[in-house]
C-alpha cells in the first residue's frame, strides 16, 4: 500500500520538472529525451520517468523520434495560430468586462505586477517574465468576474507558458509586451471597455504574428540534440 502512495507522487514530481523545463525553454523543440539520462539526473528509477513522458506525450509536449525514441515536440505554426485565436477571443471579453469592474486596489495590484515584469526584463530572466506575464493575464481574467474564462484558460495554461517562452525570446519583443500590458491596464482603470478590448486584441495578434513568422523562418531547420541537463527547482 505504501508503494502505491509514493509512486504517483514521484511520477508527478518528475512530470513537473520535465514540463517546466519544456515550458521555459531549457528543453527546446527537437531535444531527444532518454529515460536513462533523465532518471540519472533526477536520481529516480526509470518507471516514473516513463510514466511522466507518456503523460507529456498524450498532452502534446512530447512526440515520437524514430522507432522508439521521444523528443520535445516542435512548435507548429497551425497550433500557435489556433491557440492565439482562441486566447484572443477570451482576452478581449475579459478586458472589456474588467474595465467595468476593476477597483483602484485592483489597478494597483496590476501595477505591481507590471513593475515585477520590468524587473524581470532588467534581470534578463525569461522564466520570471513568463511567470509575471501569466500573472498579469490571470488578473484580467479574475477582474472580468467570469470564472469560466479563467477555468477554460487553465486547460491550456502550460501550452501558453511554452508559447510565451518562445515569444519573449524574440529579440526586442519582451519590452513591447510590458508596454502593451501597461496600456491595457490603463484602459481598464479608465473604465474604457472598448479601448481595453481593442488593445487586448492587438496585444494577442502581435504576439501571434511574430511567433508564427519566426516559426515559418525556422521551418525544416529543427536541430535534434540530446537533453543534457534537466534542472530541479
Amino acid at each position: 500500500m505504501r508503494k502505491l502512495l509514493v509512486q504517483p507522487q514521484m511520477m508527478e514530481r518528475v512530470y513537473t520538472v520535465i514540463l517546466d523545463s519544456i515550458c521555459d525553454g531549457r528543453l527546446p523543440p527537437g531535444v531527444r529525451l532518454a529515460q536513462e539520462n533523465i532518471a540519472e539526473q533526477l536520481n529516480v528509477s526509470r518507471q516514473p520517468v516513463g510514466q511522466a513522458l507518456m503523460l507529456l506525450k498524450s498532452q502534446g509536449f512530447v512526440c515520437k523520434s524514430g522507432r522508439r525514441g521521444l523528443m520535445v515536440s516542435p512548435l507548429e505554426e497551425d497550433f500557435v495560430h489556433s491557440l492565439y485565436e482562441f486566447r484572443g477571443a477570451l482576452d478581449r471579453l475579459a478586458a472589456r468586462t474588467a474595465a467595468g469592474r476593476a477597483t483602484a486596489q485592483d489597478v494597483a495590484r496590476g501595477k505591481r505586477i507590471l513593475a515585477q515584469g520590468q524587473k524581470a526584463i532588467a534581470a534578463g530572466s525569461v522564466s520570471k517574465l513568463i511567470g509575471t506575464d501569466m500573472e498579469f493575464h490571470r488578473l484580467i481574467y479574475e477582474l472580468s468576474g467570469n470564472t469560466i474564462i479563467a477555468d477554460t484558460m487553465n486547460l491550456y495554461l502550460n501550452h501558453l507558458r511554452r508559447v510565451m517562452s518562445a515569444v519573449l525570446r524574440i529579440e526586442g519583443y519582451g519590452t513591447n509586451v510590458w508596454t502593451e500590458h501597461d496600456a491595457i491596464l490603463d484602459a481598464i482603470a479608465e473604465g474604457d471597455a472598448e479601448k481595453a478590448e481593442t488593445l487586448a486584441r492587438k496585444h494577442v495578434d502581435a504576439a501571434s504574428e511574430k511567433l508564427q513568422r519566426v516559426l515559418r523562418e525556422q521551418h525544416g531547420h529543427v536541430t535534434y540534440i540530446s537533453a543534457s541537463t534537466i534542472h530541479v527547482k
